[in-house]
């Protein structure tokens, strides 16, 4: 391992390969408790698609396996380490080399900061849609890496949605461009989307085309409380049926927005579930949306409903949404899932959640986009208890199985990484798995990138 660690430093500078057992410790896993992970040879931070060539040819002339990590925000296992790789860490390639406003694209690479590269293109009247929770630190590449989503799905879908096209180093060493910067190309397999959410399994992103849009105007905000889950999964129904889509729409449960109460100081008046929905649109457009919702949600027997044009008032209520997490803390370490449903299952969900915390005997606040149906159950534990992680662990696993049951998905943006393979496995079945597998050995025979992630080889 000497010989591999002298070429590596060779090849991005010994200030960039770190073995110091203290240090590699803070790369060893992303922020999933459950993923198993072990402790890497050594952590690089190339600088230069070059140097990430190097590394991986390095790496495959060693037989060495190599993680492709970003910031860490994950919360699959994705980034986790095996024993004696190398964790390949891309945050120092944080260029934003290119914002064409005309043909509304950018091109970066992939250490940049989402909300850094939202900044940067608002500034041409232009938006960078993905927005996962943790936009102000999670980068693009692992955006790119885990299809990640965001409080805006419901009207401008996932990451995958904003690709144009891929430069990826593939398992020899050899870069890969996928895609296009026309708005429509067909030549070819869609390459671009196979290593979208392949979660490094396929190969190390380096660069990035990205569709940019139009800026939204300011938008409007819309809260409605409900005195049961089933009216407020009644009122997202009527919201889908009517066609409407806005920009936003959020479900919080009774445990969820207990803990944003107490930990914001403020009282939400909301009973057993609160729906927080936001236009884009603008104008009377917006206010047409809004008041689309306000009646659908007025049909499905709302407590309260409030719209309000007020910036300010809006940022306050999504700050609620966006604390729920931080709110739990006080209650313990948490534990999220990320199941997705059909809307119309969504009452069946939290209700099925409910049954799950009195089983197990813990809490279970239940979050998530009510416009695409992807739900965050987050299961609250004491970590040094023994016997409660292993009732989060149970309750985890039985809500993936309600998902599925409820004709859903183990995952809607968060991926599958080294927590859900055998869920992957359910959920895909047999001959799924197989071309999953077919496709890996095709691009990485010797299974040199992050192996054990979504399958076993």
């Amino acid at each position: 391992m000497e010989s591999l660690l002298a070429e590596l430093r060779a090849a991005v500078g010994a200030g960039a390969v770190l073995t110091d057992a203290d240090v590699t410790a803070g790369y060893r896993r992303d922020m999933m408790p459950l993923a198993p992970h072990g402790q890497p040879l050594a952590v690089v931070l190339p600088s230069s698609t070059e140097q990430v060539r190097a590394v991986v040819r390095a790496c495959a002339a060693a037989g060495t396996p190599i993680v492709p990590r970003g910031a860490g925000s994950g919360l699959s296992g994705a980034a986790n380490a095996v024993e004696g790789c190398v964790v390949l860490v891309t945050t120092k390639m944080d260029a934003i080399l290119e914002i064409d406003p005309d043909n509304r694209l950018a091109v970066v690479e992939p250490g940049v900061v989402n909300l850094d590269l939202r900044a940067a293109v608002e500034k041409h009247g232009l938006f960078y849609p993905p927005d996962p929770s943790s936009y102000d630190w999670c980068t693009i590449g692992g955006n790119l890496a885990t299809n990640a989503g965001g409080l805006c799905c419901v009207k401008y879908g996932v990451t995958t949605d904003s690709v144009l096209g891929l430069e990826v180093v593939l398992a020899d060493g050899e870069l890969l461009r996928t895609g296009r910067r026309t708005v429509k190309g067909v030549a070819g397999y869609d390459l671009t989307k196979l290593f979208v959410g392949s979660e490094g399994t396929l190969g190390v992103i380096t660069r990035a085309t990205l569709a940019l849009r139009p800026l939204p105007q300011a938008p409007s905000t819309l809260v409605a409380t409900f005195d049961s889950t089933a009216a407020a999964g009644a009122a997202v129904s009527r919201v889908v049926a009517e066609g409407v889509v806005p920009s936003l729409m959020e479900i919080m449960d009774r445990t969820s927005i207990r803990a944003v109460e107490q930990h914001l100081r403020t009282d939400l008046n909301a009973g057993a579930a609160l729906l927080l929905c936001q236009s884009d649109s603008g104008g009377e457009a917006a206010r047409r949306e809004l008041a689309a919702i306000e009646q659908a949600c007025v049909g499905a027997g709302a407590e309260l409903v409030y719209a309000t044009d007020d910036l300010a008032e809006g940022r306050d209520l999504l700050t609620a949404r966006r604390a729920v997490l931080t709110a739990l803390e006080v209650y313990g370490a948490w534990l999220t899932d990320d199941v997705c449903v059909p809307r119309t299952r969504i009452a069946d969900l939290i209700t099925g959640c409910e049954r799950i915390a009195d089983e197990v005997g813990l809490r279970v606040a239940v979050v998530g986009h009510a416009g695409d149906g992807n739900m965050h159950p987050t299961i609250v534990y004491d970590p040094s208890s023994e016997d409660e992680f292993a009732r989060a662990k149970r309750a985890f696993d039985e809500i993936l199985g309600l998902g599925l049951a409820l004709g859903g998905t183990v995952t809607g943006e968060h991926g599958v990484g080294k927590v859900k393979r055998e869920w992957l496995a359910k959920e895909i079945g047999p001959v799924g798995l197989r071309v999953h597998r077919d496709v890996k050995r095709a691009l990485d025979p010797e299974n040199l990138f992050n192996p054990g992630s979504m399958f076993s080889p």
